[in-house]
């Protein structure tokens, strides 16, 4: 099957590889030139404008989409419209709100161009082991595009969620729950290093230990494994952690819904926390107790002349 790929970022680049590996025609291109190159050179059929990129693929065209969710991808498509004629659909395969799925369907609906949302998962491991693809839109579009599927994704690792925008709230709650595993896991390791047993403890003994049978074996424990293997204390990193739209959202989504959703919104402030050295809240908190209790405070250390 033809398909053009835009965006040969990490999961671009080994989502284009994958299909190329499957036997697809894949016509590549991405804003930087030397990922049009070496993709090029892994059997891509390389273009180097969104001109050249619909210009070389068979109608209908399916072009999939692997941008930064909002202006890059909202800005693709404007770039796409023009170039593009009846029956032909675009994929966004990137980390959009669905929200504006719902929006972006209508419109180019209007143009008479399809439109699906695919929630995507897998990460940097899913060129060896396939991604998990949650599929949003019209389902006859959805049954057109399911020999990409079924290259891109292993067994069962696809699924048609519903009309537009389905796809990516199906991931965007996918994402709200990984972060509150990836928080629990944190939180136990972080008890574990505090206790009287952690200059014993092999951590990477216990994760795999932990894979073995019990109840919260997962590949996210395979993964801990993986980063204590490499750094047994994870010495050589920051306290640092990102937080991607998702996760904003799905609490949003609580918010709108009247669901409670506590572990995942408190992972989420506890990303926020990470980012915020010498925090103003917690120099009141210390303050305050200081005021009402007249608890010890640290002060802060002068500076060195030095």
């Amino acid at each position: 099957m033809d398909v053009g790929m835009v965006g040969l970022g990490r999961m671009g680049m080994n989502m284009a590889l994958r299909l190329i590996g499957g036997g697809h025609r894949v016509v590549a291109f991405n804003r930087s030139p030397e990922k049009v190159k070496e993709i090029a050179r892994k059997g891509a059929d390389p273009a180097y404008s969104p001109t050249e990129l619909i210009a070389k693929l068979k109608r209908p065209r399916f072009v999939w989409i692997m941008l930064p969710a909002g202006a890059p991808t909202a800005h693709m498509i404007a770039e796409l419209l023009p170039l593009l004629t009846k029956g032909d659909v675009i994929i966004d395969g990137g980390n959009s709100l669905y929200k504006d799925d719902v929006r972006r369907a209508e419109e180019l609906g209007r143009h008479g161009i399809g439109y699906l949302d695919a929630g995507v998962s897998g990460g940097i491991w899913g060129l060896r082991n396939g991604y998990c693809v949650m599929m949003g839109g019209q389902k006859r579009l959805y049954a057109k595009l399911l020999p990409l599927l079924k290259t891109l994704a292993p067994k069962d690792g696809y699924l048609y969620c519903g009309p537009a925008g389905s796809g990516h709230f199906v991931k965007m709650i996918h994402n709200g729950i990984e972060y509150g595993m990836m928080a629990a896991i944190g939180e136990g390791f972080a008890l574990m290093e505090a206790s009287p047993y952690a200059n014993e403890l092999d951590y990477q003994a216990v994760a795999h230990l932990w894979n073995q049978g019990s109840v919260v074996r997962s590949w996210l424990m395979e993964l801990a494994e993986n980063a204590f293997r490499h750094d047994p204390r994870l010495s050589s990193l920051s306290g640092y952690v990102e937080d991607s739209g998702e996760g904003r959202w799905t609490v949003y989504q609580a918010v709108e819904s009247a669901v409670p959703a506590p572990v995942i919104t408190a992972a989420l402030f506890q990303r926020f926390a990470s980012r915020r050295p010498d925090d103003f809240i917690n120099r009141l908190t210390a303050a305050l107790r200081q005021e009402f209790g007249g608890h010890a405070i640290k002060k802060k250390g002068r500076a060195s002349n030095g």
